[in-house]
């Protein structure tokens, strides 16, 4: 039977139209999942992988208003207080390694030697799980928690770095915990008692800090030391932190107390209290303020770099500062820096320090 061109097309247009809603109602075919790249450990990526440069510069122009000493009254320019390059190496899961170089100007009013790099950290570390492993030259549990917490190492030192009662680094071996779901932290080290230096006698340094931080809020922290030194001139150092911080604000306080051996003369007590706030006065600045009373004279008060103070001598120290960020990384500080100076062992106080600071403060 023949059929004819008219039936035909009929049907095909049946056909067609029925296709399609069927066609409409089929889901289509899922896509393959795209495929997911295996993670590398660290020791299979390739070293530029491996290794991660950062640092930070600040320095100022300043201009010395007053000071208790003429020769430095009236001195002004421009100095670098620290320079940091820093080279982090990542060499596997667990293990890693940091090298970092500092530089930065003598501060003494008199010395003109051009900056000078020397090695501020060397170490092997191993992380898992809240615990730490340091080998090298490393942070020492001394004031690591303080400073970070007041965030204006550019523009002021802690009160047992700046009034040379402790150092920043030591060579030797830490260790850092946490408990009670992190709120309990821990910090322990041996080390040399020489800083980033090479040992030269043969007694050894024992630190450690505890921490406790009940909310997220609030810090609190507990530290002592003891130094073997020589010449029977052995050192323990204490002190006790607590901080709080808001949204837009944050505050600290601190009191420290060193005991001094000192071979063939009566021993010294140094003692100092600091109170600091930080307030975020608009996203872009913020406002500073610190206060520092010295309860004893210190011996080594003039050798304080970007400062030096009276020795032997009881003082307060204020530090006013308005921080503008030019950028995330970028700060701009206005702050001044004054000092009084009180009546000690009977002794007429020495004439205030003033100091006026412009400082730079970048990131990279």
């Amino acid at each position: 039977m023949t059929t004819s061109p008219k039936w035909r097309g009929s049907a095909l247009a049946a056909a067609l139209a029925l296709a399609t809603p069927l066609a409409a109602q089929t889901p289509p075919s899922p896509a393959p999942p795209p495929a997911q790249a295996e993670e590398k450990t660290p020791a299979e990526k390739p070293w530029y992988e491996k290794v991660k440069i950062s640092g930070y510069v600040f320095g100022d122009a300043y201009a010395v208003v007053a000071h208790h000493d003429p020769e430095i009254e009236g001195a002004n320019g421009f100095w670098l207080r620290r320079a940091y390059l820093t080279f982090d190496f990542a060499i596997a899961e667990t293990w890693s390694a940091r090298f970092r170089l500092e530089a930065d100007s003598p501060g003494d009013f008199e010395t003109g030697a051009r900056l000078e790099p020397f090695v501020k950290d060397a170490y092997l570390a191993w992380k898992d799980k809240g615990h730490e492993l340091y080998l090298g030259i490393a942070s020492s549990p001394t004031f690591e928690l303080a400073e970070n917490f007041w965030g204006y190492r550019h523009l002021e030192k802690t009160p047992i770095d700046l009034y040379r009662m402790g150092r920043s680094r030591d060579f030797g071996v830490a260790y850092k915990g946490k408990a009670a779901e992190g709120k309990l932290t821990f910090h322990v080290m041996l080390g040399n008692g020489d800083g980033e230096g090479s040992e030269t006698n043969e007694g050894k340094k024992v630190m450690f800090s505890l921490a406790f931080a009940p909310a997220q809020q609030v810090v609190l922290e507990i530290y002592a030391d003891t130094e073997d030194r020589p010449e029977s001139a052995d050192r323990t150092t204490y002190h006790a932190f607590a901080g709080f911080k808001s949204a837009k604000s944050r505050y600290g306080v601190e009191y420290a107390l060193q005991d001094r051996q000192v071979a063939d003369a009566p021993d010294q007590s140094l003692a100092v209290g600091s109170v600091f706030g930080v307030w975020d006065c608009a996203a872009k600045l913020s406002l500073i303020a610190r206060f520092d009373r010295a309860f004893d004279g210190n011996p080594e008060a003039a050798e304080i770099p970007y400062l030096v103070l009276a020795n032997n001598t009881r003082f307060d120290f204020a530090l006013l500062g308005l921080d503008y960020k030019v950028h995330p990384k970028i700060s701009l500080i206005p702050n001044l820096e004054y000092v009084v100076y009180r009546e000690t062992d009977g002794l007429p106080p020495p004439d205030d320090d003033l100091i006026a600071r412009l400082t730079l403060f970048f990131q990279f």
